[in-house]
C-alpha cells in the first residue's frame, strides 16, 4: 500500500475511499452512536440518542430491529450476566433487550424483556446534564461521561460505575461533550476527549481505585472545523476514531500517530466497532444533526450504518460489567 506522510512527518495509509465503505442499515438515525458488537449473539447494536431508541442488526440473516425508551439514550454497555446496562439521560437502567438462551438461540434477537431497573441516578441535582458516551474498561466497569446541554461551559463530567462500588466521579477536567471513552489492552490507559476541542486526551487510570493521572494529549484532529468522536481499540493496541464534519475515521498508532484514514460517505461519523466472527469488520454509525436540507438531499442514508471488511486488522472482543451470580 503505497504511504503518505502526516503533517508530522509519520508515514501514514494512502486512505480508503468511501467506494470501500459500504452501507450496512439504512436507519438513518438523528444521531447514531455508542456503536457495539455482541459476540455472544452476534448482533450489532447502536443508538439514536435523541430518539431514544436501541438499535440491532444479525449480519448473517440481515434481521433489524428496534427498542424504544422513554428518553434519550446517550450509551450502553453489556453485562456479564447477559443484560444491557443503558445509560439514559440522568440515570442507568439494566434491561435484557437480548432475552433468550445463548445455546439455542445465538444470532437471534427478541423484541421482549424490556422493563428497566434504575441501578443509579447520575446528577439527578443539575437539569442542564445528560449522560453521553460511554464503555466499559478492562476490569468490568462501565466508565461514562455527562453532556453539558446548557451552552458551552465545560460542566460535564466523566465517572465510573460497578456494582459493587457504585458511582464514583473520575478526577478529570470538565467537559461539554464528553466522548472517545475507551482503554488501551492493558486497561492502563484511558482515552477521552471533549468534542468541542480539537484533540483526544489520554491518562493512566487505575480501574480498582477509581483513579487518574498525568492527563496528556494523545492526538490531535487536523482538519479545520472537524471534532472527535467515538473511539475503539483494536487487537495492535491502535486507536480508531470517528472524526465529525470530517466525514472519516482514523487510525492512530499507540505513540499517537496517524497511520491510515478512512472516508465515510456522510459528513458525520459518530462512533466506530469491530465486529464480524473474525473481528475484521469495522462498523461506523453516523448522524443526520447538523446538515440542512441539501446536505440530506447529497447524501440521503446519512444516520445509517457503514462498514468495510479490514483484511490486515482485526479487533478485540467488547468487555462486559461484572454483574455478582
Amino acid at each position: 500500500m503505497p504511504m503518505a506522510a502526516s503533517p508530522s512527518g509519520e508515514p501514514v495509509s494512502a486512505p480508503v475511499t468511501s467506494d470501500a465503505v459500504a452501507l450496512v442499515v439504512d436507519s438513518r438515525c438523528e444521531l447514531g452512536e455508542c456503536v457495539l458488537w455482541c459476540d455472544r449473539r452476534e448482533a450489532l447494536l447502536w443508538t439514536d440518542i435523541p430518539n431514544g431508541r436501541l438499535w440491532a442488526h444479525t449480519p448473517h440473516n440481515g434481521a433489524t430491529l428496534h427498542w424504544d425508551f422513554p428518553g434519550r439514550l446517550g450509551c450502553f454497555a453489556f453485562c456479564s450476566d447477559g443484560r444491557v446496562l443503558l445509560g439514559m439521560a440522568k440515570g442507568l437502567f439494566l434491561a435484557d433487550p437480548l432475552a433468550g438462551d445463548d445455546t439455542a438461540d445465538r444470532g437471534v434477537l427478541q423484541s421482549m424483556g424490556l422493563a428497566l431497573h434504575r441501578v443509579a441516578d447520575v446528577e439527578p441535582e443539575r437539569n442542564d446534564t445528560r449522560i453521553n458516551d460511554g464503555r466499559s474498561d478492562r476490569h468490568g466497569n462501565f466508565v461514562f461521561g455527562t453532556k453539558h446541554e446548557g451552552g458551552q461551559g465545560a460542566h460535564g463530567g466523566y465517572y465510573q460505575f460497578s456494582f459493587d462500588r457504585g458511582l464514583r466521579r473520575l478526577a478529570l477536567p470538565g467537559a461539554t461533550i464528553p466522548n472517545s471513552i475507551c482503554f488501551s489492552l492493558d486497561g492502563r490507559t484511558m482515552y477521552f476527549c471533549d468534542s468541542c476541542v480539537p484533540e483526544i486526551l489520554c491518562c493512566d487510570y487505575d480501574a480498582e481505585q477509581a483513579s487518574v493521572s498525568r492527563v496528556r494529549v494523545f492526538a490531535r484532529v487536523d482538519v479545520e472545523g472537524a471534532s472527535p468522536d467515538g473511539s475503539i481499540i483494536d487487537a495492535e493496541d491502535c486507536l480508531w476514531n470517528a472524526q465529525w464534519a470530517a466525514g472519516r475515521v482514523v487510525r492512530y498508532r499507540p505513540d499517537g500517530s496517524m497511520e491510515r484514514t478512512i472516508t465515510v460517505p456522510a459528513i458525520n461519523p459518530s462512533c466506530c466497532a469491530f465486529g464480524g466472527r473474525a473481528f475484521d469488520q469495522l462498523y461506523i454509525t453516523t448522524a443526520r444533526e447538523e446538515m440542512d436540507a441539501d446536505a440530506l438531499m447529497r447524501t440521503p442514508h446519512a444516520g445509517g450504518v457503514y462498514g468495510l471488511r479490514l483484511p490486515d486488522v482485526h479487533g478485540v472482543p467488547e468487555n462486559r460489567v461484572l454483574v455478582a451470580a
